[in-house]
């Protein structure tokens, strides 16, 4: 599998990339209407979420992604998965862990989110509550090093995917 683009996190003033993706649990369920369809082989599950934790809680304040219906290609945004939470809502329904990376790049792996980075910030959640916070320090990168999370190659599978 490419290496997949992150979503991300907003914690206590940083904008992080998160290596998790909590929204999944919610779309596997019948609760979920809508099925997001992936344009970039770097992105399959065909949306970007941004979260904040507030409060020790976690929220889903943006989604963007993409649907391909009978008529076409559909943008999707967060007012199109929860109608009564069109500026953001808590994430009741994921218990499990998140991982942020920080720093610089020490491995790229071109395959989900296997690279490897300075440090790892692992956030225990139930059911939309943190519960645990750890840090964990993987090692000091190159000075060369890319800085943060990047994707080195992916392809893009276009709209039209009906020729």
């Amino acid at each position: 599998m490419t290496a997949q683009f992150t979503e991300t996190l907003h914690l206590r003033g940083e904008k992080l990339s998160l290596c998790s993706e909590p929204l999944a649990p919610y779309l596997a369920t019948s609760a979920s209407r809508i099925k997001f369809d992936a344009e970039t082989t770097a992105c399959w599950r065909g949306y970007h979420g941004t979260w904040s934790i507030e409060g020790n809680r976690l929220y889903l304040v943006k989604l963007h992604g993409t649907s391909r219906t009978p008529a076409g290609w559909v943008e999707r945004s967060l007012a199109d998965l929860f109608p009564d939470y069109p500026d953001g809502v808590f994430a009741h329904w994921y218990t499990g862990g998140l991982r942020c990376i920080k720093g610089k790049l020490l491995k790229y792996v071109h395959g989900g989110y296997a690279s490897s980075y300075e440090q790892d910030l692992f956030i225990e959640i139930v059911r939309g509550e943190v519960v645990a916070e750890r840090l964990v320090v993987n090692g000091v990168g190159d000075p060369d090093a890319t800085e943060g999370y990047a994707v080195a190659a992916s392809t893009s599978i276009g709209h039209d995917l009906n020729h």
